[in-house]
């Protein structure tokens, strides 16, 4: 498995998962993060300032893409046959440049694109529910096999700066605002 953009929120809880389930897990982010990523278990880092992904000759059974900063027809080329591709779209405070629908639209093709790609999961497919999920989450979180990277707090009258820090910067985990 590979998961781009591995070094945030949800780029970190998905390696942890992975790795929770026995897989193998690259790990794809900036180089002040790959420390990190080692340390959550990623067997591979990748530092996407210096290596594309998509363009090298490994490929996976899963692709985890969370910034969406690469086309689903380079992300194809990373796949093996029978490998899947799941798209996030971390939007990145609108800069796609695309302020009113955002990545709508690509996810709309993809979703038709689906209907002939293998690759892609198919707009029916099922998701466990809330519950099972939450469920799942606290079992790792008691057993140790997940835990939440926090990479800053901020008290809720610096909500302004945390928002900056989420726009400006590159947060290794999450950013927490608190009462």
């Amino acid at each position: 498995m590979l998961v781009n953009g591995a070094g945030g929120g949800v780029g970190a809880l998905a390696l942890q998962l992975a790795k929770a389930y026995g897989a193998r897990v690259t790990a794809v982010d900036s180089a002040k993060k790959l420390s990190m990523l080692r340390s959550l278990g990623a067997d591979q880092v990748i530092d996407y300032t210096r290596e594309d992904f998509t363009e090298g000759g490994a490929r996976y059974d899963l692709i985890f893409d969370i910034p969406g900063n690469r086309p689903f027809s380079a992300c194809k080329r990373a796949l093996t046959p029978q490998g899947r591709y799941v798209l996030i779209g971390h939007e990145k405070f609108g800069e796609s440049g695309k302020p009113i629908l955002g990545l709508i639209p690509l996810f709309l093709k993809l979703m038709f694109l689906s209907l002939f790609v293998k690759h892609l999961p198919k707009p029916s497919s099922s998701m466990p529910s809330k519950k099972d999920t939450i469920a799942v989450l606290r079992e790792l979180l008691a057993a140790g096999k997940i835990t939440p990277v926090i990479d800053r707090t901020y008290p809720l009258n610096e909500a302004s700066e945390a928002i900056r820090y989420l726009i400006e910067g590159e947060p290794e985990g999450r950013v927490i605002i608190t009462p």
